[in-house]
């Protein structure tokens, strides 16, 4: 396991006149870029061959691109000596861990990393000491899970992952055992999904509510946990298709597919906001008393609201989440700094406090 014996020296070695942020092609990196140059740093963009043309085009955001064959490749030995060489640090998002894998990063990537490398593993649900067991910990509401499938007593999700493409979901809803039955073995058949996998998959209750993406960011250098805004996940096909009248809905006869593929903003009315702040304060305490030094930097919980206005947390990301309608239309980060940023700004305005008070080797592991 890398440690701070491992990551502190490379930093102190650091020009720190000359730090760059490194981050995988995918995912989120635009936003984390963008938010760099507001704040005069440098970026380096690690793209995968055949993936590059939006880095080359948003010229104003990246200084330096580094082409490998994979992403993964980005553990070879030269690509890592020359992040060093530039002074990188790393800034993670959902692309990162998923095409390097925990136990490369874990245990293979020598190089400073914004964030809590031993916590990124956490999100996974098949992981003994996942977000389900932090939600637990931090006594926050999350969806009932049915630990077989012969107990699914009305609507639920089957939470698992695309056959070919790991980064998408193969969620599914089912109401019964046996409707659970025939869903998961067609898509078995069609190749959707496998049996392995559906081995490891969780199965949540279907809860009904709203909707939102409440965005935080925690930092070793302040003690208040920040609460930096809203999104919601535009989804294919299921939203456009619940769009349609129900009659149409029924005529329709088409499986509902849960694939991420952009964003739309959000607020919530102010006498919640108690609730969301009171919501991001017990989770941070919980994960620092279960991952020192905790979460660093930002992180999402993916929650609905109830017609009770309870709050239930029905996902967890646990690094740069990905939402970058929030750089321009957010009022929550009006309202703590008298202007509207994203999750990519907050992160460079992390690292140069860090680096003017001399600390920061408290932010990376």
């Amino acid at each position: 396991m890398i440690d701070a014996d491992t990551i502190s020296p490379i930093v102190r070695d650091y020009d720190l006149k000359n730090i760059h942020l490194a981050v995988i092609g995918s995912h989120s990196a635009l936003e984390i870029m963008d938010g760099a140059k507001d704040e005069g740093l440098r970026t380096v963009c690690i793209c995968q061959k055949g993936r590059e043309l939006p880095y080359l085009r948003f010229k104003r955001l990246v200084d330096e691109i580094i082409l490998v064959d994979k992403f993964s490749d980005l553990l070879f030995k030269e690509n890592q000596n020359k992040l060093k060489e530039i002074n990188s640090i790393i800034v993670p998002h959902r692309a990162f861990t998923a095409y390097l894998g925990y136990d490369s990063i874990e245990n293979e990537l020598k190089l400073p990393i914004l964030g809590n490398r031993n916590l990124f593993r956490a999100e996974e649900r098949s992981y003994d000491r996942n977000q389900y067991f932090l939600l637990e910990r931090a006594q926050v509401n999350h969806p009932k899970i049915y630990k077989n499938y012969s107990e699914i007593n009305g609507l639920a999700i089957v939470k698992i992952q695309e056959y070919e493409r790991k980064l998408e979901r193969a969620f599914f809803v089912v109401s019964s055992a046996q409707d659970y039955l025939v869903k998961s073995e067609n898509k078995i058949k069609e190749k959707v999904i496998t049996k392995e996998d559906l081995e490891l998959s969780v199965i949540e209750e279907f809860v009904v509510g709203t909707y939102f993406n409440f965005n935080f960011f925690s930092s070793p250098l302040t003690p208040e946990t920040e609460f930096l805004g809203i999104e919601r996940r535009l989804q294919t096909n299921l939203n456009d298709l619940n769009a349609l009248p129900a009659k149409q809905q029924l005529e329709f006869d088409t499986e509902v597919k849960h694939i991420e593929i952009g964003h739309t903003p959000a607020s919530i009315r102010e006498s919640m906001l108690e609730k969301v702040f009171e919501l991001g304060d017990k989770f941070t305490n919980a994960v620092r008393n279960e991952y020192p030094p905790g979460i660093i930097g930002p992180f999402s919980l993916q929650s609905i609201v109830t017609p009770e206005l309870e709050i239930v947390v029905y996902d967890v990301s646990l690094r740069v989440p990905g939402n970058p309608i929030m750089a321009t239309t957010s009022p929550y980060t009006k309202y703590s700094y008298g202007q509207t940023f994203g999750i990519g700004r907050r992160i460079a305005m992390e690292v140069k406090k860090a680096i003017a008070s001399n600390k920061l080797s408290t932010i990376v592991t």
